[in-house]
Parts: structure tokens; sequence; C-alpha cells
């Protein structure tokens, strides 16, 4: 372990630094207000805040810290919000009903995708009114010239992924053997399976498409290239699916590629693929723990992959990215794979923040719904994650050691002595209360965490429906039916009482930057310009037309209203003036101030003149690096 971060921990200096770099990086945030051209939703299937603790401290461990200090790559986005999961008909939901909330912006029935509620889950008697289909934000991309992709450890045609593009009276109609036999309602509308619905309905929005799940795309003629074996989940129509994937793409002229194994995926690149589809398993992928590297791709590699390829599209792109099999571990009370498919999850977003500026991509993180996953007891600093509790506290009273991690139910319910116990192994079952069947531990009806950076992403924040999401990352991208507050320059034009806040921080804090200067350093500096004129209103909304109000909403808390010199009352209202009249400012300005400028904890130093210094802080500014 790292005794070293250990060590400074204990003493209380670690903690009050730590807590003012924390204030001063949220004073400091920029409001992103640019127009998304890209947006890239991570959906961790299942991953609640209790997995998202455990993973932290299940991928910090591994890396050989403590891990409960560690910080997953979107845990550092600035923005954050709650999302509730519920379904219309059920308190706790499924992965169809959530992934149609945060795709296509509509609450709905469990076990239906891309309809709303009028439609009852295995029942076609709806679909032929238009009306009851809800477009996703994926479609919407694609309507508006960019490209869209899909990238998931399941199966293509499961919950998650076939929320982005099919309309579907029930999630388990992902083959044609799946579909109900006689029904008229359906036969009447011309209800397709879901594969088939990414096939014949959406060549256009199928750039890329990696996962697994190719036993609903074969026919009963060729067993499946891998298992040689023909999969009862195979279709009955006798079309292969991947051929005729790759006659359209042809017909479209999109230079397209099918692949079912590692060595072919790895020979595409960038410029020999526009179009990708990828099938890597008849049903879900591996779990990351038992992913055979020779045959499947990673989670990351497949990011990577359909990040290189959407980037062609000059327009822009959406990119979904499912985490699905987290889900999956809970389900059996494989607490190890789950979290470790978070880690990957996690490893997954780092791969999209290398690759893309969140000047122009907006990244959000969030989950379809929880588990009834616990973190338990009073286990000391850093022990194992997936270990017996250490030391046993004196309350428990059949004096048998526990794990720190249990659920609710699942097929791992029984009390049992784990003296000995290799608690750690991928295939332990960690205890559950309530007994169940394999496989079905249930899902959780609590809040999940959504995390967002990039354009607009300022708009996660609060309690909201989770159908809120889809219509932020709409909105920040001005795709979809109300693109009122676009402009061509590619900026939004944002109704809210801060925006002059925004422009005017690089202003104020070269006022305040120069009585700096004249406090503490030894040359001087030529008169600066006048400031520039506040920005006009962009409407007649009283919250927006008191541009020094919202100026000084930025003050560092605790400093007073006129910590930028600023005169606010009088026929001068809203020059601005030198830092001199208050010297009782001095030390708040400081500790808020000079020890984000320069490692010396002064704006002037041996790293050049005070004129460099200054230039390099307006130039990090204007990058977005303050």
């Amino acid at each position: 372990m790292n005794e070293v971060k250990a060590a400074e921990e204990v003493h209380r200096d670690y903690w009050l630094e730590k807590g003012r770099m924390d204030l001063r990086e949220s004073l400091l945030e920029r409001k992103n207000t640019n127009r998304a051209k890209n947006v890239i939703l991570f959906l961790g299937d299942g991953m609640g805040v209790s997995t998202v603790t455990a993973a932290r401290i299940y991928k910090g461990q591994r890396n050989g810290k403590f891990g409960e200090e560690t910080v997953l790559n979107f845990e550092k986005f600035p923005n954050v919000a709650l999302s509730k999961v519920y379904n219309i008909d059920y308190q706790t939901p499924d992965s169809a009903g959530t992934a149609t909330a945060y795709l296509c912006g509509v609450k709905t029935n469990s076990g239906t995708l891309g309809v709303d509620g009028r439609v009852v889950r295995g029942n076609c008697s709806m679909m032929g009114d238009e009306t009851v289909k809800v477009k996703s934000v994926l479609k919407q991309f694609i309507e508006d010239g960019r490209a869209g992709g899909i990238v998931t450890t399941t199966r293509v045609t499961h919950a998650t992924p076939g929320g982005a593009y099919a309309y579907s009276p029930d999630r388990d109609w992902e083959s044609d053997t799946d579909l109900p036999p006689g029904d008229d309602d359906c036969k009447k509308y011309g209800v397709k399976d879901i594969a088939a619905q990414l096939v014949d309905d959406n060549i256009d929005i199928t750039v890329v498409v990696l996962g697994g799940g190719r036993r609903a795309f074969l026919n009963r003629t060729n067993p499946d290239p891998e298992t040689g074996k023909i999969d009862t989940k195979t279709r009955l129509d006798g079309r292969d699916l991947t051929n005729v994937w790759m006659s359209k793409q042809a017909r479209r002229g999109c230079k397209a590629r099918y692949v079912w194994n590692k060595s072919q995926f790895d020979e595409v690149t960038a410029d020999n693929t526009n179009c990708l589809l990828g099938l890597f398993n008849p049903s879900h992928m591996e779990f990351e723990l038992k992913r055979n590297k020779d045959n499947e791709p990673s989670l990351a590699e497949m990011t990577r992959k359909a990040i290189e390829i959407l980037k062609k599209n000059k327009n822009g792109f959406f990119l979904l990215v499912e985490g699905g099999r987290i889900d999956h571990g809970h389900h059996d009370n494989f607490a190890k794979l789950a979290l470790s498919e978070a880690a990957s999850f996690d490893d997954a977003v780092g791969v999209a923040l290398q690759m893309t500026s969140t000047e122009d991509t907006l990244i959000v993180v969030t989950a379809d719904h929880s588990h009834v996953f616990t973190i338990a007891g009073y286990a000391k600093r850093g022990n194992d994650i997936l270990g017996l509790m250490d030391p046993l506290n004196d309350e428990v009273t059949d004096n048998m050691t526990y794990t720190a991690l249990s659920y609710a139910n699942g097929p791992g319910a029984g009390r049992r002595n784990l003296t000995g116990v290799d608690t750690t192994n991928e295939d332990f079952r960690m205890p559950a209360l309530v007994p169940t069947t394999d496989g079905d531990e249930t899902h959780g009806a609590e809040d999940v965490a959504v995390y967002a950076t990039g354009p607009m992403a300022f708009l996660i924040q609060g309690v909201k429906e989770q159908n809120y999401i889809a219509h932020v990352m709409a909105y920040a991208a001005c795709v979809g039916t109300d693109k009122s507050h676009c402009t061509e320059d590619h900026t939004l034009k944002c109704d809210i009482s801060s925006a002059h806040s925004v422009s005017y921080l690089p202003t104020l804090t070269s006022v305040y930057l120069r009585w700096v200067q004249a406090q503490y350093c030894q040359d001087s500096l030529p008169s600066p310009p006048p400031p520039p004129q506040p920005p006009q209103p962009l409407n007649s909304d009283s919250r927006t037309t008191d541009p020094i109000a919202a100026a000084l909403s930025v003050a560092p808390y605790g400093c007073g209203k006129d910590w930028m010199g600023l005169t606010t009352d009088g026929p001068g209202r809203g020059d601005y003036h030198p830092m001199v009249a208050d010297s009782n400012l001095t030390p708040c300005l400081l500790n808020h101030f000079l020890p984000t400028l320069h490692p010396s904890r002064r704006a002037c130093g041996s790293q050049g003149s005070t004129r460099d210094v200054l230039v390099n802080i307006s130039q990090r500014m204007k990058r977005g690096a303050m």
C-alpha cells in the first residue's frame, strides 16, 4: 500500500489544502456554452452509486493503492446530477423502459423500446399508430447529417442498444424466432424483430455497430463461424443479415466491413473502413476477466475504433457505449465480475477523453438503474473490497465473519461460514439475503448518478427524471425539433442568469492580476486598454440585464461584493478601478487565487517577468485551463 499517502492524510494540512484546491477548481469552472459537435453517452448497465464506489476501490486496489481515495475517470467530470429511474408502470425499472427514457426523452412501460406508454409490453395493437413511436437522439443526429455508432458488451439487439434504433412492444423480440406466432396485430402492422429493424430500417445509422449477438443475424443454413453450431436463436426467415448489411452499405457507397473476431477487428482502420459491423459472440461478449484476448476486443478497444471511424464525419457524431455486463455480474451475485466490468467501462471513458475535446464533445456517463448491492460493515481502510470483514465487529451475534459486499437478494443467499473461503475468486457468489434462482438478483429502484463534461454539461444538475438526459444531449447538439437556441457560429444562445459572468471572468481576473503585480512585483506594465463594454443582454429577462451583478456573482466566497474594485453604485456604477481601496480583502484574494497562478504562491517570480506570467495566465484562461 501507499504508506506515503497515508502519512500525508494524518495531518490536517493535507485535508485543508485539498479542500482549498477543490474549492478553487469549482470557483474557476467555466460554463461551456459551445454547441456540441459530438455527443458520447456512456451507459453502465446496473451501475448504481454503490457499484461506482466499490469499482473505485476495486480499481485502486488493483493498482496498489488503498482504493478509497481513487478517482475514476468520469468522477473528474465537473457536473453531476441524480436521475429518477422508475418506469411509468413499475417502481423498479428494467433496461428497456429506461433506454427509451434517456435515449428518446420519453418515459414508458417496462420492457418496451422506442414507444410511449400507450404500448403495452408484448401487445402489437397500437403499433399501427405512428405517433406512439419516439425518435432517439441517435436518429436525430443522422437526420442532421452526422454519424452514429453503437458499442456494447451485450448483444447489439439487447435493451440498451435497441433503444437507440428499434420500435418494439417487447425487448425480447431480438430474432424472428422470438416473435409471437400467429399474432394478427403484429403481422398486420409489420412488426419486425429487433435485429431485422437494425439492418432493414436503420442502415443509415449503423456506421459503427460493435458488440455481441451474432446469432440473431445468421440463418440456419450455415453454422456459426466460431462455435461451428447452429444456435436455437438463429433466424427462421433464411436471411443472413450480415450479408444484407454488407450489400446495403455497398449500395450506399460506404466502404464496409463485417468482422467477428479480434484479428479481423485489428485489421480495420479509419483509412480502409467507413462502415463497420462487428459481432464477436453468438450471445453477449465475455466478461472482461474471462475474455479471450485473441478472440474478442475489449470495450476500450471497441470505443477507440468507433471514434476513429466516426470522427471522419466532419459534421460530428453520436456514440452510445454500453458497459452491459456490469448488470449481468450483479444478477448472479458475482461481484468481482461486475466490478471488473465497471473498471473496464471506466477505461473506455478514459479513451474517449483522450481522443476528443471538451470544447466540442459532450460526454455523459450514467446508469439505467442500480442493483440491490451494498457495502457494509466497519472494515479497516484498504481492506480488500472483495474480502472478509477485518476486524469483525462485536455486533455480529453468530461470530461468523462476512464479506464487505452483499446483496438483498440473489442466488448467493444463505449464511455460510466463510473462514478459509477465497471470496476474491471471480466465481464466488457474494452473500444475499433473499434466495432467487440463478441470474435473478433484482434491480434497485434508487436514483442513479449522471456525470457530464463538455458543451452545456452544466445542464446536468439537480435531481431530474431520467428522460431529461436525452433532452440535454439534443439541446447541446442542436438536433431534434427545437433549434430556436442554435446559432450559425456553432455557439448557443443561453437564457441563463450567469451568462455574463462567463464573459467577464477573464476581464475581471486581469484587473485583479494587475493589482497583484503592483503590490508584489518590481517591474511594471503599461496601462491596459479600456475594458470591453458589457455584452448586450440576450433578452428582456431581468435576470440577464445586469452584467455587473452577474459578474460579481463569480466573486470568491467571503471576499465581499467589491472584490474586483468595481463601483457598484453612483454615477460611475460599473467602472473598473485598481484594487487598492480595501486592504482587508488582500488575505482572502491571495488565499483564493495566488496558489492557482504560480508554484511559489506569487504572481511574479523566477520563471519570467510579470508580463510573461500574466500573458501565460491569460492564454490558459482562454483555453479554459483555469
